[in-house]
């Protein structure tokens, strides 16, 4: 038998959106695990888009949905700082901000410094772990498509693949750096796990940071893709899970470790309403030789949604095999997870 040593490994987890916060809340409960949250920073939309063209700070909804997911008491959290304002006679422009974007632009407004701001708040939540904003300069996110044409900005580039134009290249502009601190603690990860989220929009765009490849080139751990449920939009019409894996290795200059992909199948009621969205659940495709593909049955529900605890269960299992266990086998296998 493999002999294998329990010992505390030191996670990080990147993306944003809804998707990063799910995974957090479900790797939070166990004790083996130090999560950090590598988060995105050019979310250009809702109240987060509004706050950074007003107040000229970061965007902070992704950084809050990922504070909270780590919250002591996350279902309290939520309800309190992610309640919107209401409409007030004198103050309409707070009107439909959370209370927690709110708090975190006043604690940088308050401290001129982001990553304080984010200490500050992971402090007041008793939070099982770090927040990383992977940059603290203001950028945007640039897609081109196949004709040629770019779109600006988190929300138009997410408007026009749901229209059906494919991304064919992306960038940040400026081109932002990734903060210091931030390429540190990369460098000191045992593993990085990256998705779920929208793709083009909340897993590619830390990516693109400078320095971000350079600091993952010199984190000694596998890398890890959790692959989307679902496309996106008409422009990602037959996206698969290795196309995934091609474009983030492409960013990275390093391949892709592991894929953990669901090969669970929805109710038929459920597909025919997310094709009326032009969204197809996500094929595993041709994945490289060198990459070892996990699968399992992670769409419990009739909403497009990794269940937690067995995305959880998953990561686990890879993260024991590949970082505690010292392995007999060194090609790759298929291991497909039971539901």
């Amino acid at each position: 038998m493999c002999p294998m040593h329990l010992r505390e490994l030191n996670i990080g987890c990147v993306g944003g959106g809804t998707g990063l916060p799910s995974l957090l809340g479900g790797l939070k409960g166990n004790p083996w695990l130090r999560l950090n949250a590598v988060v995105t920073m050019f979310d250009s939309g809702g109240s987060s888009g509004q706050l950074r063209d007003e107040l000229g700070v970061l965007p902070p909804g992704d950084v809050l949905k990922c504070a909270l997911a780590l919250a002591r008491n996350e279902g309290e959290a939520r309800r309190v700082l992610l309640a919107r304002l209401p409409t007030l006679e004198q103050h309409d422009r707070l009107a439909g901000h959370t209370g927690g974007n709110l708090l975190l632009s006043m604690m940088e407004q308050y401290s001129g410094d982001f990553l304080a701001a984010v200490d500050a708040l992971r402090s007041l939540l008793g939070c099982r772990g770090r927040v990383w904003p992977v940059s603290v300069e203001p950028g945007s996110l640039v897609a081109e498509y196949a004709d040629g044409t770019t779109a600006r900005g988190e929300v138009e580039v997410d408007a026009r693949q749901v229209r059906g134009d494919r991304v064919r290249k992306l960038w940040l502009d400026p081109a932002v750096s990734i903060h210091p601190t931030v390429a540190e603690a990369i460098r000191s990860f045992d593993a990085v796990i990256i998705g779920p989220g929208s793709f083009f929009t909340s897993l590619m765009p830390p990516l693109l940071v400078r320095g971000v490849k350079e600091a993952l080139s010199q984190m000694d751990g596998p890398i890890i893709l959790i692959a989307n449920l679902l496309t996106e939009g008409r422009g990602m019409s037959g996206f698969t899970a290795a196309d995934a894996a091609r474009w983030v290795s492409e960013a990275i200059d390093r391949p892709v470790d592991v894929v953990i992909a669901n090969d669970g199948r929805p109710s038929n009621s459920a597909v025919t309403r997310y094709a009326a969205e032009y969204k197809e659940p996500l094929a595993v495709g041709n994945l490289d030789p060198s990459i070892e593909s996990v699968h399992g049955v992670f769409w419990c529900t009739e909403i497009a949604r990794h269940d937690r605890r067995r995305l959880a269960f998953a990561v686990w299992s890879v993260l024991s095999q590949r970082l505690l266990q010292e392995r007999r086998v060194t090609e790759p296998a298929s291991a497909p997870l039971s539901s």
